[in-house]
């Protein structure tokens, strides 16, 4: 058997064990996997395949190197036995028990297998009464909540579930399933390095279980705690990899992954997304929408990870596009967190920000962990001007997930805004730590060190310096070094900086008031240091401008050239006449013609 077809074999067993022990979203992933591994032509029918028909022009087209071969290729996998089920004497306790479960009634599901003793039984009593505690938990929180939906409520079935099951691993009666509810109990405790160790031996001895890894995962808060656990071989550690990866922000590395997973599952939409979300991270909006579209195309009711989509649409402005995904996923399923927040990007991007805000709010009521809702609500609360409600929103966010970056970013815009710039500037740092190649967050930085009460000129053109090195694409950074270092008296570096943006501008055929700065400046720069042929150059390319930077000029003298006569023009932003030695800069108005003719001309 090939190691491709012990990979649909196993993902097969593993889909029922899963639903057997009502682990559904970890069944539902991996379903999908199974799905988006490549069929082989000879030995399926073609509607065996059209599920991955969709997805083939995603690998095709953002591949950086064809994988010809699988993803098991010249690596050696651990072989894990599928475990063998232990229920026969309670199997009629445990099915009404999951038939309790499924309809939600947690707590006469536990109480049912109270007296059962096999491990799946125990596993699914355990499980009940955790979801139980969360749900009263829940119910205490809209009951008791404070502001912004603050409140204190805890699951008060941790404490005796945790006593439970520490027994049970005392005595050595733990299977996979059990261990990753014990790691689940611990790390909501805050045991978190015991939750580790106790998720690794679940993983390891059933990697198949993706709710595991993902409670694993988010344990793994640094590269080195990544690097220290010992995880077996499978290949399911490559997709666990890759998605730590991409939460600790190692985009290329996770990118890497997940073009290397596509060599079995290539046809997968889970791999596509996350390919998605990590060229998100990277700014890469054109192939993040493409690989959107062309998902929404192959699944055209999902809303999983939609709304990072509407976040593209956002920044891009695309109106049409935003208003249709909106009303898609308002029909297909409006009341999810994902739905309310495109919904909510949709007003936003209408200017209405109290409707955008109701939105928000509605994702919260459904998840009050929806970290994208928090962020997102924080940012309308500052188009609002309600700094208070934004800060609240923005550390709601951070008490969620720390390495937000977004949140601490947010948090800096709004203390700028209360005129407080010590503590923006403590959060704008955080929020570099965690983002370092993000150019918009080193120029908030800098602009932070240019106020008035902090003044740190030199800390301001560091941090510029990263933006450009970052690939600041709002072309903010350089032109504001060339200001800096001019401001300095440094005039020699402020000429390089100008220079520099102005190859860019040309590069990226821009025009606006900074390409007439760096003119300006840099033919008074020749000028002053008699390097005339370098100022005519400049000068004529002043001339050549075209923008609205010639309506604010004003006639300061005339005289007579060649037999025409001329208006001398100053500009309002800087003077445009110069004269040395054997040439003059004119901006000549012909009496005879209604625009404004510009020449260059030697004088006699």
């Amino acid at each position: 058997m090939s190691l491709t077809e012990s990979c649909r074999n196993e993902l097969r067993t593993a889909i029922s064990q899963l639903n057997g022990r009502c682990l559904y979203s970890a069944a539902k992933w991996a379903a999908e996997q199974l799905v988006g591994i490549k069929q082989d032509p000879a030995k399926y029918t073609p509607s065996n395949t059209r599920f991955q028909r969709g997805s083939s022009s995603i690998c095709r087209r953002f591949r950086t190197n064809e994988i010809s071969s699988t993803l098991v290729a010249g690596v050696s996998y651990v072989s894990t036995p599928v475990m063998e089920e232990d229920e026969v004497v309670d199997s009629d306790f445990y099915l009404l028990a999951k038939s309790y479960f499924d309809c939600r009634e947690y707590r006469r599901a536990a109480h049912v297998l109270r007296d059962q003793t096999g491990k799946k039984s125990v596993f699914l009593r355990c499980y009940a009464l955790y979801l139980a505690g969360e749900k009263r938990k829940e119910e205490e929180m809209i009951e008791l909540e404070g502001p912004l939906g603050k409140s204190d409520a805890v699951n008060r079935e941790l404490i005796s579930l945790e006593r439970e099951l520490s027994t049970l691993r005392k005595n050595g009666t733990m299977d996979p399933f059990i261990l990753y509810l014990y790691g689940l109990v611990l790390k909501d405790k805050g045991s978190e390095n015991l939750a580790r160790i106790v998720l690794v031996e679940s993983v390891n001895s059933y990697p198949w279980n993706w709710n595991s890894w993902l409670e694993l995962q988010s344990l793994c808060t640094t590269i080195d705690i990544l690097n220290s656990i010992n995880l077996n071989n499978h290949w399911m550690k490559d997709f666990f990899l890759a998605s730590t990866y991409q939460e600790l922000r190692m985009h290329n590395e996770a990118l890497t992954k997940y073009e290397y997973l596509q060599g079995t599952f290539g046809f997968s939409n889970y791999l596509q997304a996350q390919i998605a979300k990590a060229q998100y991270s990277l700014r890469e909006f054109e192939q993040v929408e493409v690989v959107f579209e062309e998902l929404l195309r192959n699944d055209p009711y999902r809303v999983e990870d939609m709304d990072m989509y509407s976040n593209v649409l956002y920044a891009k402005e695309c109106f049409s596009a935003l208003s249709y995904l909106a009303h898609r996923v308002f029909t297909t399923d409006k009341y999810r967190p994902e739905s309310c927040c495109i919904i909510g990007n949709y007003y936003s991007l209408k200017g209405q920000h109290e409707k955008s805000v109701v939105y928000f709010r509605r994702a919260l009521k459904l998840n009050k962990n929806y970290l994208s809702a928090w962020t997102l609500m924080g940012h309308e609360y500052v188009e609002m001007k309600n700094t208070p409600a934004a800060i609240d929103a923005y550390r709601r966010a951070v008490d969620i997930n720390p390495c937000d970056y977004r949140a601490w970013y947010g948090l800096g815009q709004a203390y700028e805004m209360m005129h407080m710039p010590f503590y923006a500037l403590h959060y704008f740092r955080k929020s570099v730590f965690l983002q370092p190649n993000d150019s918009r967050l080193w120029i908030a930085m800098a602009q932070c060190y240019e106020t008035e009460q902090l003044h740190m000129l030199e800390e301001a053109i560091k941090c510029y310096r990263r933006a450009a090195n970052c690939n600041d694409s709002e072309a903010i950074a350089l032109n504001q070094l060339a200001k800096l270092h001019h401001a300095l008296g440094r005039d020699e570096e402020a000429a390089f900086y100008y220079k520099k943006d102005l190859e860019r501008m040309e590069a990226e055929e821009r025009e606006g008031p900074n390409m007439v700065e760096a003119l300006i400046f840099l033919a008074t720069h020749c000028r002053a240091h008699n390097r005339f042929e370098d100022a005519e150059v400049y000068c004529t390319r002043l001339l050549d401008y075209t923008g609205p930077f010639w309506e604010n000029c004003q006639p300061v003298n005339t005289l007579n050239y060649s037999g025409k006569h001329i208006l001398l023009f100053r500009a309002a932003e800087a003077a445009v006449v110069f004269s040395e030695s054997n040439f003059v800069l004119l901006v000549m108005k012909d009496r005879n013609s209604r625009g404004m003719i510009c020449k260059f001309a030697y004088a006699a």
